[in-house]
């Protein structure tokens, strides 16, 4: 219990925690209403107390007002009370003219953000019919939550859902047309920076809609129906945002692919969606590097592919042009556009059923062919809308979002296009690198440019800038003139956040950010579509869409990545799919269903679906891939891949494609991949090979002629973003199971031990293993590998404690 105290011209219940910190209340004595502020009144802090908008008292309150004031005639216009949580005060208090007391804040009720997300696996219809409300649809739908049984063709049946099910609109309509319709034709809809081009250039929402109604006028001329699939590869230009709205406007299907694929990867991507036609532009720009022309790649993707699409529109930059080829089907897109605006020509807004899909994006597979993650319309739109203003605090007009992601990855069309215009604010288009481009200031100079509000990066993103400015002074120079005091919150995505990233830049937007700013890792998939779980920057949007307050966020724990976001029921679950006690490592897995942004198929193979993430769990669960644990204050910690996917800069690939690749060369005889620890990266993928030769060379570094060759392979199958950070050559040192089936976490458990320089630290081996002995063997090779080339190449992102 705590002592009402007298100070200065304020009387204040004091709840203060361990930390010694507390929350103020100020009680109007006229009308007993009262808001929040940030610490106590006359504290060093009281400069920047933070009001919040007034809220409506209970009778209760008055008469502890009444009470109070009685003890403290003297006291002037407000009244201050500190506690967790006053809006709930305990029903019986008798204050005096002495002391007024209040319980312990473990009496206290759940955060907001806790209420929103019960409410939401609660009542899914009532709070997502709600959500809803907030788009415009050309049908409205009667209900929020459809639940079937789903038989495939074997006989196997699943549990199945649909959002949305009788509802119909169009995610165009809503993240351009809606906009200006409402009057804010002139809001600034996207910000195009590119460094590497030295080019700059703003859109408004009526300048958008201007080039994407023509563009859609354009396909639908070339051909592009309702339903049609329309495959997008080109770098980070506004042509390519135009291309996504403009196919989702004509009710088709568009499959972004990273700008960088190699030809192989793109013609996969090619023959499984069956494009009717491919946008791409003349190049791409990566850094320093120069232009890297997508003719060659394009051309050679299509002639691999079995299927051929009808069309191919290219988009010429000034770097480096295209020669058209009409024959092949390929059209100059600046001319396309330039005649259709000549003529009038414009598409208006197809509407589709909720269920159909928005978009297909490729994941890596276990089996080395990617799975095509199929977004459906309604629920991307309501999960997106919520997302960006409850977890990201982005709300409309004037906020500024900035996405340091690519189109080509589930978080660029998620955040960089969808939900920053579905909310009718500004966002950031960067083509460019973190460093180099010119330097590591460049995320800073865009944030005091543009007056960003959030910047959503990858932790690799922050290594690569702390590698270069250690000391931070770019950060701090722009801070200490004022400009990043716009800047709310940096959130982390794309792979586990190291704690000592965070607690960096936590500490250093407390001295130059905006009041409040803080660092957020959240974690999320392709599968998801939006983040699976975070720290909401305004957690009331969840009770009250377009509510203005704002409550004070849960604390941010370093190296977790958050509490569950609303409709996605995470668990912990043993290989048996039994959940495990608070605090226990286990498979993290999702309830059915899963929130409307979720997968609930994969394009045109429902049998892979089932397998890939109802199989293993019986239907129950849906199985993430990702090992973890959910902590006693329920916040979610990722551990790491439970399966044997690489995570490299936030990008996965799968270590079988890469097998398949280094496996191509006529030298190698097996190889297994795994994952290695990087600094910067995070993780690389590491090689442990067995020759074709018959005299088997001891030594465990390659020949360096061998090694560039493999990594050659690599580079031309897989893509540059998957080179090879090492790799270790030897006889029975790659442990099996009795099945045959490669022990890659064994290896995997070798390597990091070996990066923390503990080469002798015991792993798991499971009892099926076949031989033993591979496990010694591999030891020997990755210490010798280490003492020879490895110890000053291979760095962990934090070092291991010693225990």
């Amino acid at each position: 219990m705590r002592v009402l105290k007298r100070f200065k011209n304020y009387s204040t219940i004091a709840n203060i925690n361990a930390s010694r910190s507390c929350r103020v209340l100020q009680i109007s004595p006229q009308s007993g209403a009262f808001r929040s502020l940030s610490s106590f009144p006359g504290s060093r802090e009281a400069g920047a107390l933070e009001k919040r908008p007034l809220t409506r008292p209970s009778h209760h309150r008055r008469n502890i007002y009444k009470q109070t004031r009685k003890s403290h005639p003297k006291t002037r216009h407000w009244w201050s009370i500190a506690s967790e949580n006053v809006e709930h005060l305990p029903p019986k208090h008798n204050p005096t003219t002495d002391d007024l007391t209040v319980p312990d804040t473990t009496t206290m009720p759940p955060h907001i953000q806790d209420q929103v997300y019960t409410t939401s696996l609660e009542n899914p219809e009532a709070f997502w019919l709600q959500q809803a409300e907030q788009l415009t649809w050309h049908k409205s739908p009667s209900r929020a939550l459809s639940r079937t049984t789903k038989r495939l063709t074997d006989g196997t049946t699943h549990p199945h859902w649909s959002w949305f099910p009788d509802g119909e609109l169009s995610t165009c309509f809503n993240c351009v047309d809606r906009h200006v319709v409402a009057g804010h034709g002139d809001a600034t809809a996207i910000v195009w920076d590119s460094p590497v081009s030295g080019s700059k250039q703003k859109f408004t929402y009526a300048q958008l809609l201007d080039e994407v109604e023509t563009l859609a006028g354009v396909l639908k001329e070339e051909g592009v129906k309702k339903g049609d699939v329309v495959l997008i590869y080109m770098p980070m230009i506004p042509a390519a945002l135009f291309a996504m709205l403009a196919i989702n406007r004509l009710g088709a299907i568009h499959a972004v692919v990273f700008g960088g694929f190699s030809p192989p990867a793109l013609a996969q991507r090619i023959e499984a969606s069956g494009p009717r036609a491919v946008l791409t532009a003349s190049c791409g720009i990566e850094g320093t590097k120069g232009p890297m022309g997508y003719q060659k790649l394009i051309e050679s993707a299509i002639e691999k592919s079995s299927f051929k699409p009808s069309k191919v529109l290219v988009w010429q930059r000034d770097q480096l042009r295209w020669n058209i080829d009409k024959s092949k089907g390929e059209r100059n897109w600046q001319r396309l556009v330039k005649s259709a605006k000549n003529r009038g020509l414009k598409a208006d807004a197809v509407p589709v059923k909720s269920n159909d899909g928005v978009y297909i994006i490729y994941t890596s597979g276990t089996t080395g062919l990617p799975k095509g993650v199929l977004r459906e319309a309604g629920g991307h739109a309501v999960g997106l809308n919520l997302s960006i203003n409850y977890l990201f605090g982005i709300h409309g007009p004037g906020d500024v979002m900035f996405c340091a992601s690519d189109i080509g990855w589930v978080v660029g069309h998620s955040y960089i296009l969808y939900a920053p215009l579905l909310a009718g604010a500004t966002t950031v288009l960067f083509e460019g690198k973190p460093v180099d481009t010119p330097d590591a200031s460049t995320f800073w100079r865009i944030v005091e440019e543009y007056k960003v509000n959030v910047l959503s990066t990858a932790p690799t993103a922050l290594r690569a800038i702390r590698r270069d400015d250690g000391e931070n002074s770019f950060f701090e120079a722009v801070g200490k003139r004022g400009g990043l005091k716009t800047l709310r919150a940096i959130f982390l995505a794309g792979e586990r956040s190291e704690p000592s990233i965070v607690k960096m830049y936590q500490n250093l937007l407390q001295k130059h950010g905006g009041r409040g700013a803080t660092v957020i890792d959240n974690w999320w998939s392709s599968e998801s579509g939006s983040p699976i779980s975070g720290i909401a920057l305004s957690p009331d949007a969840g009770r009250d869409f377009k509510s203005s307050r704002r409550y004070p966020p849960l604390p941010v724990k370093p190296g977790s990545a958050g509490k569950p976001m609303p409709g996605f029921d995470v668990r912990i679950v043993d290989d048996e799919g039994k959940e495990v006690s608070r605090g226990s490592m286990g498979n993290i897995v999702l309830g059915i269903p899963l929130a409307p942004t979720g997968l609930t198929t994969l394009w045109q193979d429902e049998q892979r679906f089932y397998k890939g993430y109802l199989k293993r769990f019986s239907g129950q669960w849906i199985d993430t891939g990702d090992a973890g644990m959910i902590d006693a204050d329920g916040y979610v910690h990722v551990m790491s891949r439970s399966d044997d996917i690489i995570n490299v800069a936030a990008h996965r690939f799968s270590t079988g494609a890469i097998e398949q690749a280094i496996t191509s060369h006529a030298d190698i005889a097996e190889c297994c991949v795994v994952g290695i620890p990087d600094a910067l990266k995070g993780h690389l993928p590491f090689a442990f090979v067995t020759l074709t030769h018959q005299d088997h060379p001891d030594a465990a570094v390659p020949d360096e002629k061998l090694f560039k060759e493999v990594q050659k392979a690599v580079r031309e199958q897989i893509g540059a973003i998957a080179s090879l950070g090492g790799m270790i050559q030897g006889k029975g040192m790659i442990p099996k199971t009795r099945s045959g089936k490669t022990l890659r976490r064994v290896l995997r458990e070798l390597v990091e031990n070996a990066v923390h320089g503990e080469f002798e630290k015991e792993v798991q081996v499971p009892t099926t293993i076949e031989d033993a002995e591979a496990v010694d063997i591999a030891r020997k090779k990755i210490k010798a590998y280490f003492l020879q080339k490895g110890k000053d190449l291979h760095k962990a992102t934090e070092e291991r404690a010693k225990l």
